[in-house]
């Protein structure tokens, strides 16, 4: 008797867990360097050699983001062609490679060379996780688990802090910040150890006609009753050409997932990164006079605001089910402006401190609820197989596109213009992130 089941329509396993927490530690990991950046920059500040401009500290914050970029968009294109496992295995060692090399660095540009080394290995995970977990998650939990993947990065945002937090506790000097970096490499190699038995994409390799290999992946990571069945018509075939992404309905499908996510990148990576010097811009940090310990202060109120990135998570993970995910990721950006001009007014009022941070975790929780959660499912929903690690890397690149210039013109909008100008740029941005949700979920019928 046959008693093999689809991949598709097996219950939910321990193996499931197994396979979704090792495919989802580049969003850990990226989070924890967004969030280590915020720290070390501030750092380097208080030890004033090398002077930090403004432009330099823009550099910094980017660096690695624009290797995120370029990652998401050159692995996601090259996992489409070769595969997912050497990829996945090689994007750890890359991350722990460029973190070695932060800290054995003696010089502010070589910190961007290899923060920007360390983003290449982070944005080719980004492309990575979603495949695997889409594709070998039962059919009913596919969403969650994508979307769960995502909210790993709520660990990473608080992580990356606790470690700033203690590691200054420990010692309570600027010059340490080189140890910060650690973190993020031993979770690299961490990656990798956990990577060395896995296997090749059961539905990618069914997409290029090697059914027999496809059977023997499906049973080495789900026991020998998975069954990898054949992919439905249009979702096989060769990787398509580079012009088809950027044509017709594909155009509409990357302004959709690349445009709400550039919009949704910059709160993510905006204030992920330069955080714990909004909260000092601000005065949320308490009297603690200056130097290391008003950094610490302030990295204390970060952890804060970062536990509410994991509560938004869970409250769109608890209903992405229940609602229309591109209504969630539209009205989330709505909220988000809402929250951020709740800053502004408390700001330019003079509000009691709570009022602000009452804004704060109403941002954090509708961006990680809405947008943040939604922008990371999309791809996977609208791209079949054969163009699934192309458009995820897309996506991704040009969410990271949005990171990036929210990062970089960061410092410059807050040296000229104060933190009034780094909330009403941030409000126009969530508004326009809003308008292509609504506009282009509809034109592609998922409203």
């Amino acid at each position: 008797m046959n008693t093999s089941i689809p991949l598709a329509r097996m219950p939910l396993r321990a193996r499931h867990w197994y396979i979704f927490a090792v495919a989802s530690l580049e969003q850990l990991i990226g989070a924890a360097l967004s969030t280590v950046v915020g720290v070390i920059i501030p750092l380097i500040l208080l030890l004033g050699s090398p002077h930090l401009s403004a432009l330099d500290q823009g550099i910094l914050g980017a660096a690695g983001l624009v290797g995120i970029a370029a990652g998401s968009l050159v692995i996601g294109r090259l996992m489409d062609a070769m595969g997912y496992l050497f990829w996945f295995r090689l994007c750890p060692l890359i991350i722990a490679a460029g973190s070695a090399g932060v800290y054995a660095s003696g010089s502010v540009w070589a910190l961007a060379v290899f923060l920007f080394v360390i983003g290449l290995g982070v944005g080719g995970g980004y492309s990575l996780d979603s495949g695997y977990i889409s594709e070998i998650m039962p059919a009913r939990w596919e969403s969650f688990f994508v979307g769960l993947a995502k909210a790993t990065c709520s660990l990473g945002f608080v992580g990356g802090a606790a470690a700033g937090y203690f590691l200054l506790r420990a010692d309570p000097s600027a010059a340490v910040w080189p140890d910060l970096i650690l973190f993020v490499g031993g979770l690299g190699l961490v990656a990798f150890a956990l990577r060395i038995r896995w296997y090749q994409s059961p539905r990618w390799l069914m997409a290029r006609g090697k059914r027999a290999e496809a059977q023997r992946a499906a049973r080495a990571f789900l026991g020998p009753h998975a069954e990898a069945l054949p992919l439905p018509s249009g979702e096989a075939g060769a990787p398509v050409p580079w012009t088809r992404m950027f044509a017709g309905e594909n155009l509409e499908k990357v302004i959709f997932s690349g445009v709400s996510w550039a919009c949704e990148g910059l709160g993510v990576y905006g204030f992920g990164v330069f955080l714990p010097i909004l909260v000092m811009a601000l005065g949320l940090q308490g009297e603690v006079g200056a130097g290391v310990p008003k950094v610490l202060d302030s990295v204390r109120t970060t952890i804060f605001i970062n536990i509410f990135i994991g509560a938004g998570f869970a409250l769109g993970l608890a209903i992405l089910h229940k609602v229309n995910i591109v209504r969630l990721m539209g009205w989330g950006f709505v909220l988000c402006a809402c929250a951020l001009g709740i800053l502004l007014a408390a700001h330019l009022r003079g509000w009691p401190v709570w009022v602000s941070l009452f804004g704060f975790v109403v941002f954090e929780t509708a961006l990680n609820a809405g947008p943040h959660l939604v922008t990371f499912i999309i791809p996977s929903k609208i791209y079949p197989v054969a163009e699934r690690g192309a458009g995820m890397g897309i996506a991704a690149m040009l969410g990271k596109l949005g990171a990036i210039l929210g990062v970089f013109f960061m410092p410059a909008l807050l040296s000229r213009g104060g933190i009034a100008a780094v909330l009403q740029v941030s409000i126009a941005v969530q508004l326009v992130g809003a308008a292509v949700t609504f506009v282009y979920g509809k034109r592609l019928k998922l409203l």
